[in-house]
């Protein structure tokens, strides 16, 4: 008697085809994951077809300067870098020293660290300097970091972006945990709050979209500054 294939091993096998087919390594995506294990660090980097939607929405974008909240290896980093001109520049914000020593070598690896610079510290000590420093206004914003300050990045996101700019949220869905009023978890209560935050700024026209694959059941926000 056959079993029926259980739904995650479904959707690994899915997410490894269409790596295969659309998105597959090379020697510099391999490696920083490589090395990212190396170093101990998790493995909630995002999938390489993930990664691959993020480059295609910097080049449909036509982006030139893009911010990234959450570095962690790196990986998401190479993919989004990859995506800018030669003279087009990326500043990444990473919390954890060791992570951001990884994510600068797997950068100058990958030939990238004269666009891309890791910038350590919290996020929301990293902003208004970055603010203060006139290099805004960014084309897209990928947040991918601690969850419970995912209202505030947004927020700092607006302040630094301008009319036309991107902002994608990962891990909005949270295994469907999102839709539980009642949750009093911290991250669910944050995420909700940034949907809140999105559906009633005027400034933002945007959606969500659930995901399922190598990842488990996730989803990410889309979003665009309008004014």
């Amino acid at each position: 008697m056959t079993h029926p294939q259980d739904p995650q091993s479904r959707w690994n096998d899915v997410d490894d085809y269409l790596t295969q087919m659309l998105a597959p390594a090379d020697e510099a995506l391999t490696a920083a994951l490589d090395d990212s294990d190396a170093a101990g660090l998790p493995r909630i980097a995002v999938a390489p077809n993930q990664g691959k939607l993020l480059h295609l929405l910097a080049r449909i974008q036509g982006a030139r300067t893009v911010l990234e909240i959450g570095t962690l290896g790196g990986y998401s980093t190479i993919w989004l870098a990859r995506a800018l001109p030669k003279d087009g520049r990326l500043i990444s914000l990473e919390y954890d020293p060791a992570h951001a020593d990884v994510a600068r070598g797997n950068l100058a690896r990958a030939g990238l660290d004269a666009v891309a610079e890791v910038r350590t510290g919290a996020a929301l000590d990293s902003l208004p300097r970055i603010a203060e420093e006139g290099v805004a206004p960014f084309d897209l914003v990928f947040i991918d970091a601690d969850k419970r300050n995912n209202p505030r990045y947004v927020e700092w996101a607006l302040k630094l972006t301008r009319p036309g700019s991107v902002i994608v949220v990962d891990n909005v869905v949270r295994g469907g945990a999102i839709a539980d009023e009642n949750s009093t978890d911290e991250a669910i209560l944050a995420t909700r709050e940034l949907f809140d935050l999105v559906a009633r700024d005027p400034r933002l026209d945007g959606t969500a979209v659930q995901t399922v694959g190598v990842k488990g059941y996730d989803g990410l926000l889309i979003a665009r500054v309008v004014s």
